[in-house]
Parts: structure tokens; C-alpha cells; sequence
């Protein structure tokens, strides 16, 4: 279950340093579909809260709509038009911003005139084909899956995880080729989320940033959390930690190290997390007489909640949580946005895998513990 967070907000007033201050700007919209003279058009950006807020308004008349201004370093806005879904996101720079597009489809508008949402349009047009193909498949396999053709399932699968890397390469591809776009940024974060590639990569492809985005606010976000990432990835030393235990003790995680530790991040609340917890049982099971260990630590805010999914799912692992949902601080340091989420130790602590579930998991643990 993902910890609430989007993306395409997380990384908002993405803006190059550069010091000249403020350049005038000017946007250009064109909708078509009728949309009615004295319709509101609203300009706006996100605050600190990661909630749109209004920067300035106008109207459609005959169609079109514009707005004029000052801005000192570009930055992500959004376009929202009153009676329509949606909005139209660009990148806000000096010069002038043109927008054309459908009152009805406003996401798909096309914005053009100057270089970053040029850049912005080219990263689109590669990503909308590779959506549409994803979204034909998932209709394709709810359709095999209603018929239970488990020969069509298997090659619609294959075929999702072949589409995932050819998604990851082409992010890849346009982040080299476009090192001085804002969109960059996003495009880095989107495959750090997602854990599309391997942290080295996503080092290099921060790195090959044009100075005046590495230079930027958001820029140095990233960093951040590249840096954290780096801190859990598979290689690394996996961070010691200690936490409450259910009947009030401490437990640590170096003095409980087996062959194999899995930390298992998890919570009662959690339905994802409920739903792969016998599969984590019967993996437990198998091979704790070989040395596996498992030791979980929850999001969860209730303690009795806890104690009673841990004796409702037969947990019979060591526990820690500090009750703080995903403020834990164990959550902290392993950067953990979304649970279920999991880490392979291998007897010195060292990350060898993260995140199995199902069938990976037990095919890991068995490789480790022959």
C-alpha cells in the first residue's frame, strides 16, 4: 500500500539557479470543443503542503485565455479549466508559453515555445505510446484472467515485465539526451521510486545533469535521496537498528542476525501487507531450522491493533515498532515510502535483496540456504 505521495507533485518548483531575477512570461492557450465565453481558467502551482493553490485566473473568450507575469526561475504550474477534468502541466520560464489542446482532454494539451516544455512534449510523446501499450495489456489480462486462460496469463506477464525495462530505457535514454530539462529531475525520481534501475545507474544519470539543474532546489532533493537510497541498496551494509518489542523489551537487529534475515516492513492496517503475510509464514517455516530469520518491523500506530494482527496472522518472528505509522524511525532509515517492503540480509548484515514476495521469496531464501 503506497504511503500517500505523488510523484508528479513531489518534485514541485523544480528551478535552475540562476541568478539574472525575474523575466517576463506569457501564456497562450487555445481550447477547442466550445468551451464557453466566461469560463474561469486557473493558473496554479503546489504549496508546501503538496496542495494546489491558485496564482492567478482568467477567462475563455472566443476560445482562447492568456496570462502575463514575472517569474525568476522556471518552475512546474498546472492550467485548470472550470467544467473540465484535468489539467495542463508546463513548465513556467521566461518567454511565451503556448497551449492547445481539448477542453475535454486537457492532460493530453500540447504545450509548447520555449525549450524546457519542448523538452517536456518530447518526453510525453515516447511515454504515451509506451502507457497505451501498458493499458491495452492490463485490459488484455483482466480479459484472460476472467477466462482463467493461465497460457495467455504467463505471456501477458512476460510481456508486462519485457515493457517495464523498455520503459526503464527509455527514461534512461531521454534523461542522457536531455540533461539541461527540468523534466529530468522527475524523470530520475519517477525511476528511483519505482527502483526501475539499479542505483549506480541512477548516480550516473544525477551526475550528467547540466550544471544549472544539479544547481537547482529540487536537484538537491534528489540527492538527498539518492543518498538514502544508496544507504539500502542491494551491496550495502544493511543500517543496525532497535526498537520496542510487543511486551515492552528492545530488540536489535545485529543481536538477532540469522544465516538469512529478512526485515520485514509491514502494519495490521495494511491489506497488501495482511495478504502476503502467510506466504512470508510458510516461507518462515520452511527454512528457520536452516537459520532464517525473520524480523518485522510495523507502520503501525495502535499497539493493541499490532499485538492482535501478529497473533491473527501467527507472526512467530521477533517484532519492533514504534507506533509511529511512517514517521518510525526505522521506516526513516531505510527509506521505506510504501509497504509491504522487505530487505535479504545476508549473516553479516549485508543487503542481498529487497522486496520478494510470493514465489521470489521462498526461491531467494533457498538459493541462500541450500
Amino acid at each position: 500500500m503506497k504511503h500517500p505521495f505523488m510523484l508528479l507533485f513531489a518534485l514541485m518548483l523544480i528551478a535552475s539557479c540562476n541568478p539574472g531575477g525575474q523575466a517576463g512570461f506569457r501564456i497562450e492557450g487555445q481550447l477547442e470543443g466550445n468551451a464557453a465565453d466566461g469560463k474561469q481558467v486557473f493558473l496554479r502551482k503546489s504549496d508546501e503542503n503538496l496542495q494546489t493553490v491558485d496564482v492567478d485566473t482568467t477567462t475563455v473568450q472566443g476560445g482562447t485565455f492568456g496570462f502575463e507575469g514575472e517569474i525568476a526561475q522556471p518552475e512546474l504550474y498546472y492550467i485548470f479549466v472550470e467544467g473540465s477534468r484535468g489539467a495542463v502541466p508546463m513548465v513556467l520560464e521566461p518567454g511565451t508559453v503556448q497551449v492547445q489542446g481539448h477542453k475535454d482532454s486537457l492532460q493530453l494539451a500540447r504545450v509548447s515555445g520555449t525549450p524546457q516544455n519542448e523538452a517536456y512534449a518530447d518526453y510525453l510523446e515516447g511515454a504515451r505510446e509506451l502507457s497505451a501499450r501498458r493499458q491495452s495489456m492490463n485490459q488484455e489480462l483482466r480479459q484472460a484472467m476472467m477466462q482463467q486462460d493461465s497460457a495467455v496469463i504467463g505471456a501477458l506477464r512476460d510481456e508486462y515485465f519485457e515493457l517495464q525495462d523498455q520503459m526503464a530505457g527509455y527514461e534512461k535514454t531521454f534523461v542522457e539526451t536531455h540533461p539541461d530539462a527540468l523534466i529530468s529531475v522527475l524523470v530520475i525520481n519517477r525511476l528511483l521510486e519505482g527502483e526501475s534501475l539499479p542505483i549506480g545507474d541512477l548516480e550516473s544519470l544525477y551526475k550528467g545533469l547540466d550544471p544549472s539543474i544539479l544547481n537547482s532546489h529540487h536537484a538537491s532533493t534528489l540527492r538527498e535521496r539518492l543518498n538514502a537510497m544508496g544507504q539500502t541498496a542491494v551491496g550495502s551494509q544493511a543500517p543496525d537498528f532497535s526498537g520496542p518489542t510487543p511486551d515492552g523489551g528492545t530488540l536489535t537487529l545485529s543481536e538477532n542476525l540469522g544465516k538469512v534475515t529478512l526485515v520485514d516492513f509491514w502494519a495490521g492496517w495494511c491489506k497488501p501487507c495482511r495478504a502476503e503475510n502467510p506466504n512470508v509464514v510458510r516461507v518462515y517455516h520452511k527454512f528457520k531450522d536452516k537459520g532464517f530469520q525473520v524480523i518485522g518491523v510495523s507502520l503501525d500506530r495502535d499497539g493493541d491493533l499490532w499485538r492482535q494482527a501478529i497473533a491473527e496472522d501467527g507472526l512467530d518472528w521477533p517484532q519492533v515498532s514504534h507506533l509511529e505509522y511512517f514517521n518510525d524511525e526505522i521506516a526513516l532509515q531505510y527509506n521505506v515510502q510504501a509497504i509491504p517492503a522487505s530487505f535479504v540480509l545476508d549473516e553479516n548484515g549485508v543487503i542481498v535483496a529487497k522486496n520478494l514476495r510470493g514465489a521470489a521469496l521462498e526461491e531467494k531464501i533457498a538459493e541462500l540456504l541450500p
